[in-house]
């Protein structure tokens, strides 16, 4: 398959354009002329690379014609002081844009990433800007859909954790606070519960959902992506801790929860385990994976 990427240098992109690479797939991204390349810079040379600064959105229809399917991974999140006006222009104009391009050139397949903080009544004030721009440019996707323009796939992807994740990111810091034995790691309670899936599991389920194209009807479809097993934050901190056997102390109760903490989210696989996919790393053996992996770097 022709397939193009967005978001290809960050952590979820970066997996999947190394997995379809090595399926065979020809592959396009798009990215910025300052993208940090350090997690495909080995892909490089077998994609087809187009930065968004420097050519026009059609671009890469015009010169390899129709794709079969768009993954678009890019996000905001809104972490880093950006303007709502960069957010809504990461996470709505953008894509927006590519849908248009991709349906005109007769592109079979928009996947989205979606998020579970995409939720129909969004009261999460953390990342609120972040969920509001995701749940608008669902309804876009929904509309193209109905419309038979193309088929448009929303994978609302729960707690993803892994290697070459964000240092920012809180598995990261937890994970490297406790390999460090830093002195105190101040804490929530804790007693919010989240469903943690590997990045491998979670490019095994795009995978899957991309060799199923020809029985998608050009309608939109939704699959929530997790483990459907939801654990609390305070236990995978403790694993982490057990695992690492670090001296940091734990304070947990030491801040509050963010205003409006969403308690528990979990994802029901059930339409995924009816294509005939299941996770595959318990989460223990995705944190031991990502404790021996930084020991060694």
């Amino acid at each position: 398959m022709k397939i193009l990427v967005t978001g290809a240098t960050g952590f979820l992109g970066s997996h999947l354009v190394k997995k379809l690479l090595k399926q065979g797939h020809e592959v396009a991204i798009l990215k910025r002329s300052f993208s940090d390349i350090w997690r495909i810079a080995t892909s490089l040379s077998q994609l087809w690379v187009y930065n968004l600064d420097e050519c026009e959105l059609n671009q890469p229809f015009k010169d390899h014609g129709k794709f079969d399917a768009v993954i678009h991974a890019a996000t905001c999140y809104g972490r880093n002081n950006e303007s709502i006006q960069q957010v809504v222009e990461t996470n709505i104009i953008f894509p927006l844009k590519l849908l248009e391009v991709a349906a005109s050139f007769g592109t079979d397949t928009f996947f989205n990433t979606d998020t579970f903080f995409n939720t129909d009544s969004i009261q999460y004030t953390y990342l609120n800007g972040y969920a509001l721009s995701k749940k608008h440019f669902v309804e876009w996707g929904k509309q193209f859909a109905n419309k038979g323009k193309i088929c448009f796939v929303n994978v609302k992807l729960e707690h993803i954790y892994g290697q070459q994740d964000d240092a920012s990111k809180f598995t990261m810091c937890i994970i490297k606070d406790c390999i460090n034995n830093v002195a105190e790691i101040e804490l929530s309670p804790g007693e919010q519960k989240r469903d943690f899936i590997n990045i491998v599991d979670v490019v095994a389920a795009y995978s899957l959902l991309l060799s199923k194209i020809s029985m998608q009807p050009k309608l939109f479809q939704e699959y929530e992506l997790g483990t459907g097993k939801p654990i609390s934050i305070k236990n995978f901190v403790e694993a982490v801790h057990q695992l690492t056997k670090s001296k940091s102390v734990l304070k947990f109760g030491a801040t509050p929860y963010r205003e409006n903490e969403i308690m528990i989210s979990f994802a029901n696989i059930a339409k995924l385990e009816e294509l005939g996919w299941k996770p595959t790393i318990d989460l223990l053996t995705g944190i031991k994976i990502i404790i021996e992996n930084q020991s060694t770097n």
